[in-house]
């Protein structure tokens, strides 16, 4: 198929669009309203994005969903705390954020979840957790604001990226020994599988992730993103945001194993809708 013939200013308006925090499916949606036939905008979008165009056919539940703002460059003061994004890609929205977690939150973080670490878990087709061989780690889950350490990280994130705290799932704290690791995964619910309906209920599809570093491991750890061929390090006190559609495949990622040393992560997953526990 040809690539489609797209004028300069709408080339912009699209990069404008999607940097200002809407997801490639908004934008073929605003593009509709202004009366574009929608195969037409699925075109271009996938072209000027440089995004597989199965990433804007594929299944999409409940567009109308909030979505979140990416952090722009080089820095935004949240809660006392200078978040620097020290760096950007457009597609999918990734950003690696310096200092999102101070020192002492990290070891308090990690000192609240020992006790209470098993197996690690993922989500199963009926929205229940259960383990999953991809995943050899220990972890655990908060609750929504269950402490005010945990009620003042969520509050952060929830101000940097535009999204209210009721749309996260609660905090979970992951521990990787040497040789343990996650391997590549999706964070969206495909909608192809039994209990997608299930899952989406408790409040929508995910829409982004946001993986913090409770710690530096010695070797090895970090966050592969192997359609893009780009890995972030774990550095103690940061993170990695990304956001995604329904069906992205360049969101494709990795927790690589732990070579020396050990590494903690906090995760928190964003939903389109107020989650329900």
């Amino acid at each position: 198929m040809s690539d489609p013939k797209i004028r300069p200013e709408l080339r912009e308006w699209i990069n404008a669009t999607t940097l200002a925090g809407h997801g490639p499916h908004e934008v073929v949606r605003l593009m509709k309203e202004a009366g574009y036939a929608v195969p037409l905008a699925r075109r271009m979008v996938a072209h000027v994005l440089n995004i597989p165009l199965s990433v804007l056919t594929a299944i999409d539940q409940r567009s109308d969903g909030r979505r979140s703002r990416h952090p722009a460059a080089p820095q935004q003061v949240i809660d006392g705390q200078t978040v620097r994004v020290a760096l950007s890609v457009d597609a999918p929205a990734i950003r690696v954020l310096e200092g999102l977690l101070s020192l002492d939150e990290c070891d308090e973080l990690i000192a609240q979840a020992k006790p209470r670490l098993q197996r690690s878990l993922t989500v199963d087709v009926d929205g229940r957790h259960q383990t999953d061989e991809r995943r050899t780690s220990q972890g655990m889950f908060f609750r929504n604001g269950e402490t005010p350490l945990v009620r003042r990280i969520e509050q952060r994130i929830a101000s940097l990226l535009d999204m209210p705290t009721d749309h996260g799932e609660g905090l979970q704290i992951l521990h990787y020994l040497p040789g343990q690791e996650y391997e590549p995964h999706y964070d969206w619910f495909d909608p192809s599988q039994p209990g997608f309906e299930a899952i989406t209920a408790r409040g929508g599809q995910r829409i982004a992730s946001v993986v913090m570093y409770l710690n530096t491991p010695e070797e090895g750890g970090g966050t592969s993103f192997p359609a893009l061929g780009l890995t972030v390090t774990a550095l103690r006190g940061s993170a990695v945001y990304f956001a995604y559609e329904t069906g992205d495949e360049a969101s494709l990622h990795a927790g690589l194993p732990v070579t020396r040393g050990d590494k903690w992560i906090a995760t928190k997953w964003l939903r389109e809708r107020p989650f329900k526990p």
